[in-house]
């Protein structure tokens, strides 16, 4: 689970590195992590019916990753309702036995795919 200090920080540098008006909708992407598709397609299902949209599956980038499930849901988030967000998806995952929920990523609503924000980009480029 990620701490509440975390989110905390992720919004404090969104607002230092971007102009994006977080007190607005953001497309919020979440990822779940297993082996077993059927899982994440059942994840995919469930979630699909409260609201998310259906991005994909994805392989790993090494033969032996996992499968990765991504979905969207455009929303306004604080740390504090990112937090109890974060708690639902991880139960959800633990009740369908999904290894495990990898966290999101967050992006504006009019942007396109490169435009989420991900603290670690800078650690990238060193």
């Amino acid at each position: 689970m990620i701490p509440k200090s975390e989110l905390i920080e992720m919004f404090e540098a969104i607002a230092e590195q971007t102009d994006w008006d977080m007190t607005g909708d953001m497309v919020w992407g979440y990822f779940f992590a297993d082996d077993d598709r059927d899982k994440l397609e059942e994840c995919s299902r469930r979630l699909v019916t409260k609201g998310y949209q259906f991005v994909e599956i994805a392989d790993g980038d090494e033969p032996d990753d996992a499968l990765t499930l991504q979905v969207e849901k455009i929303e306004v988030h604080t740390p504090d309702t990112l937090f109890q967000r974060n708690q639902e998806l991880a139960a959800l995952a633990k009740e369908i036995g999904i290894s495990s929920y990898d966290g999101m990523d967050v992006g504006p609503v009019d942007g396109d795919d490169d435009d989420d924000f991900d603290e670690d980009d800078d650690d990238d480029e060193k």
